[in-house]
């Protein structure tokens, strides 16, 4: 069974639920009960030797978990002698066996119905008469691994969210990211360490500081089962929202990860992995979103602990939490000593640019780059998500470099690399093909500037995209043609991104037109400044401040200095700025000519009027 027909019937359960439910509810019915089903079929195998081993441990007095994880041969399990099909025989007394039959769980599991606060809604299901049509349906439904692979589980679970999240005006996008966007994110962390993680026996570690419902975590779990089915990724995270951490940890629990690996709670005032650095990390925080409820804790850790905390460097606005994301991953690198690092990291377009020098977001970006940690930057299309349609941009920031990327950052423009979807999803209305994905992975991997070549017809109809890697020949146009080129992956030092703000100052002058000079302390003798004259230049690190100032102030005022107690030193990234390409206009004679057929046209039409 594919997700989308299983997604399919899941939903229709959802439609017992109309009249004595409200819509916003449904997920919460709904989603608890397919995780009791998935579980329940995943168990049915070693139902009977758990059973037994439980009776047999229990006769002798002794602690039996360790036995019953042998026997289930996963890392939980369910000592109760019921099922959902054998709860089907005894209408009369559903909810206190279901009940029962939950609490039968190992703790792990019990955990993730307490998160959906699960008594409660078999308790009001039981009074409204549905629990046992609810439960009847489900017990309808074979989710045996054999049957629904755990990637289609995975994306099952992200379909149901998505629709009711749309019928609740809920958004979806917080709970977890399109298949694809992580499917390139993966590709980006791994491309380069294809060669160790093709090992025999490997093991590595990944981490996600918002986890949603776990997808990012099962991708990259997905590519190095599909790589080196010898080696293991162990798998670490938190999430916010209870049933998005339920969800993730069921999903963790069945791939046979420890789900005590999986954290709850908000990572940014209470980090549930304070001691841990990890080999990958992976993350796709909310865009835009204020930090004001935790704002104490973060800047008493700012304050208190500078450096040795996760926000030394300084605070972004309260408004947008998304660099505080970045600061806390940096947090979390292996140290380049015990084999170091890569993560990556979704924003939005203001981490690039929000903030003059000085503030905290130029201060972030400057930590970064200073550090040379930045690896690339790629730009991807709008319309992506599923409910924001704003600009997007992987990071990848590593501290463990290959020697050709030290000092420099590559920008990849992949915003053209799209296809429209058959049916739009929320927000979403493009995704990337797998060949557009191995396009942007393959230009990264090679860390070369590339053009892309659009390809036009005598009609001006596209007939074809070709990216020209540096050295490579460009395509010819067709007769009557023409060919369109625009940068693709552009390289830059570090230092590129930089710049001074010098503050210009001009002197004050009396009623007569003369400099009005200090009279004493250290400004005796000295012009003194007119704070309404006070202007600001910024200056690239590439060029000196005294030959910038030179050519560029005084020409215009002569009488200007530089008052170099405010000189600071900012970074921003203005990346569409570096993929700016400048079409001039078409000839005036040719849009007069066009001009005249249009007003002939109309002339034409209104003298047939008139006849």
């Amino acid at each position: 069974m594919n997700h989308q027909s299983l997604a399919a019937f899941i939903w229709s359960i959802a439609d017992l639920l109309r009249g004595d439910y409200k819509q916003s509810e449904y997920g919460r019915v709904i989603l608890p009960f397919t995780i009791l089903r998935r579980l329940d079929c995943v168990l049915a195998p070693t139902k009977d030797a758990v059973l037994a081993e439980y009776k047999a441990k229990s006769a002798m007095g002794v602690n039996p978990e360790p036995f019953l994880l042998r026997a289930a041969k996963l890392s939980f399990y369910n000592i109760d002698p019921l099922d959902l099909g054998k709860l089907m025989g005894d209408q009369d007394n559903i909810a206190a066996n279901l009940l029962q039959y939950v609490d039968g769980f190992s703790p792990a599991v019990r955990d993730i119905f307490e998160q959906f606060e699960f008594h409660a809604k078999v308790e009001k299901l039981a009074k409204t008469g549905l629990l046992y049509q609810v439960a009847e349906r489900f017990s309808q439904v074979d989710l045996h691994p054999s049957k629904v692979s755990n990637s289609a589980m995975g994306l099952a679970f992200e379909e149901l969210i998505r629709k009711f999240a749309e019928i609740s005006n809920d958004t979806a996008g917080e709970h977890f990211t399109p298949r694809e966007v992580i499917r390139l994110m993966v590709d980006l962390l791994f491309v380069e360490d294809d060669d160790a993680l093709n090992l025999p026996g490997i093991v590595r570690t990944i981490y996600d500081p918002t986890a949603g419902t776990g997808g990012m975590l099962s991708v990259a779990g997905e590519y190095l089962a599909e790589h080196n089915p010898q080696g293991h990724l162990s798998m670490f995270g938190q999430e916010l929202n209870p049933e998005s951490y339920a969800i993730c940890k069921a999903d963790m629990l069945i791939k046979g990860q420890a789900i005590e690996n999986i954290a709850f709670g908000n990572t940014l005032s209470e980090d549930g992995h304070p001691s841990r650095t990890f080999d990958y990390m992976l993350s796709n925080p909310p865009f835009g979103v204020e930090w004001k409820k935790v704002e104490k804790q973060i800047r008493t850790e700012h304050e208190q602990k500078g450096y040795d905390g996760r926000f030394g460097p300084g605070l972004p606005r309260v408004s947008d939490g998304s660099l505080l994301f970045l600061m806390h991953l940096l947090s979390k690198m292996r140290p380049w000593t015990e084999g170091g690092c890569r993560f990556g990291i979704v924003l939005n377009g203001s981490p690039l640019f929000t903030g003059g020098a000085g503030s905290g977001e130029s201060e972030i970006r400057r930590y970064v780059l200073e550090n040379d940690l930045v690896e690339a930057i790629v730009a991807l299309p709008t319309d992506m998500f599923y409910n924001t349609g704003i600009a997007t941009y992987v990071w990848v920031i590593s501290n463990r470099k290959p020697e050709a990327r030290r000092g420099k950052v590559q920008l990849i423009d992949a915003s053209s690399m799209w296809r429209k979807m058959r049916k739009s999803l929320g927000s979403k209305r493009k995704e990337m093909s797998d060949a557009q994905i191995a396009e942007v992975t393959k230009l990264f991997g090679s860390f070369a500037e590339a053009k892309l070549a659009t390809v036009f017809d005598a009609d001006g109809k596209e007939v074809d995209r070709i990216v020209v890697t540096d050295g490579e020949p460009e395509p010819t146009a067709p007769e009557g043609g023409k060919l369109k080129l625009a940068p693709l992956s552009r390289i830059f030092p570090n230092t590129a991104f930089g710049y001074r703000t010098i503050t210009v100052e001009r002197p004050q002058r009396d009623e007569a037109g003369k400099v009005v000079l200090g009279q004493r302390g250290k400004a005796k003798g000295k012009p003194q400044a007119d704070s309404s004259l006070r202007d600001t230049e910024n200056v690239p690190l590439s060029e000196e401040i005294e030959t910038y100032f030179a050519r560029e102030v005084l020409p215009h005022a002569e009488d200007a200095w530089i008052d170099t107690t405010k000189t600071k030193v900012g970074y921003e990234i203005p990346f569409t700025r570096h993929f700016y390409v400048f079409e001039p206009p078409r000839p005036l004679a040719e849009i007069d000519a066009e001009l005249g057929e249009v007003t002939d046209r109309i002339k034409a039409m209104l003298e047939g009027l008139a006849a």
